[in-house]
């Protein structure tokens, strides 16, 4: 449960203090109640949470009140005003239509002048901050969207608000969770990074027997995909389509992450995985289709595995080989694994005994023209 106590205290007061579109009475009914599928809702009569509740929490987490232009931020932190606009961009954030206007704070100021200490010292080129600016400000963007919308659905399944109604609440309580989630995410980098040296120490390794300028990580990597999902997704209603993806999605990470595997990519309706050893790969594959087809309701998927060389850029993996995955699992019957006949032959010399290989005839795959395909099936256990 998210918040424990003071979130329950939170939804104790919950009157009309989200514009009467759902209320939660402080003896636990609910009053007013609109639901978010009932079609549009009436006109608001009932108060939002004022703006300046927004205005003090934003100013909580930039820490203070928005006082200098772009020029006057720039020369605070030791920056040319290009490079501040630079540095602005490679964040995420749009260009500025009026540089006049104060738009920057103090906490504004204190990263730019870390981005110039960062330049000057040489251990950086203009390019490689940008790259690494990229990347924090694109996984932030995503992780605080992730982040807010679990609390939207907390409040609407736990504290009985609308769709609506759950978002005001979340504009107004964010400040009792952005301590937790903070915290959390330090922790976060701090294991994945941990958990990155080692296997990059392996990577290296690896690369000693291998040309070093050209040499490709091998991996098993495939993908997980739903079939008929946009056919499906038409025919339901919003709350059926949270709980289908969230299922789908749950359940690839839970196996995914359990077997030692790593998610590379969400791609709508689909997943891209990745492990350092085939036999991973195979459990991966084979028990994600399994569990997905034991969920009641679930749609059937498709999977791909492929043993070979990628080139890693971006958070994102590359290569001719993962472009054969994702071929493969686009001509991959309902509830299939498909793979190649070289990484077949490996799995076959594993001698895993868990598993069988069988011949799926020689489709043609766009780019690579006919070739051999197998099916991998996980044995029904005893």
């Amino acid at each position: 449960m998210i918040g424990g106590d003071r979130v329950h205290a939170n939804a104790n007061r919950l009157t009309t203090d989200y514009g009467g579109h759902v209320s939660q009475d402080v003896k636990g009914g609910l009053r007013d109640s609109r639901s978010a599928d009932a079609g549009p809702p009436a006109p608001l009569a009932g108060p939002r949470p004022p703006r300046d509740t927004v205005e003090r929490n934003v100013e909580a987490l930039l820490h203070g009140p928005a006082k200098y232009t772009l020029c006057e931020a720039a020369r605070k932190a030791g920056l040319e005003p290009e490079s501040a606009r630079k540095f602005w961009l490679s964040m995420g954030f749009p260009s500025l239509q009026d540089e006049s206007l104060p738009r920057f704070r103090d906490y504004d100021v204190e990263a730019m002048r870390a981005h110039a200490k960062a330049l000057a010292s040489g251990d950086f080129t203009d390019e490689t901050l940008a790259s690494l600016n990229r990347a924090q400000s694109h996984m932030s963007d995503r992780l605080v969207l992730w982040q807010h919308e679990v609390l939207v659905e907390y409040a609407r399944t736990e504290l009985g608000l609308d769709g609506i109604s759950a978002r005001y609440w979340v504009l107004d309580n964010i400040k009792d969770y952005q301590d937790y989630l903070r915290a959390h995410m330090e922790y976060s980098w701090h294991r994945h990074m941990a958990a990155l040296l080692r296997r990059s120490e392996t990577e290296v390794a690896q690369m000693e027997l291998l040309d070093a300028e050209n040499a490709q990580l091998l991996r098993a990597f495939g993908f997980i995909d739903m079939v008929a999902f946009t056919n499906r997704s038409n025919e339901l209603g919003s709350a059926e389509f949270i709980h289908l993806i969230e299922e789908f999605d749950y359940t690839c990470r839970d196996i995914i992450y359990a077997a030692g595997a790593r998610v590379v990519k969400t791609i709508g309706d689909a997943f891209l995985y990745i492990a350092d050893d085939l036999v991973t790969g195979a459990e991966v594959s084979t028990g994600i289709v399994q569990a997905l087809r034991n969920i009641e309701g679930m749609l059937p998927v498709r999977a791909s595995l492929v043993w070979g060389g990628v080139v890693s850029r971006f958070g994102d993996i590359f290569g001719p080989k993962v472009n054969l995955a994702s071929r493969l699992v686009d001509v991959a019957d309902s509830g299939a694994v498909l793979t190649d006949k070289d990484t077949a032959g490996i799995l076959r010399n594993l001698r895993l005994g868990r598993y069988t290989l069988v011949p799926a005839g020689s489709p043609t795959l766009q780019g690579f023209g006919k070739i051999d395909a197998v099916e991998l099936r996980r044995m029904p256990t005893a």
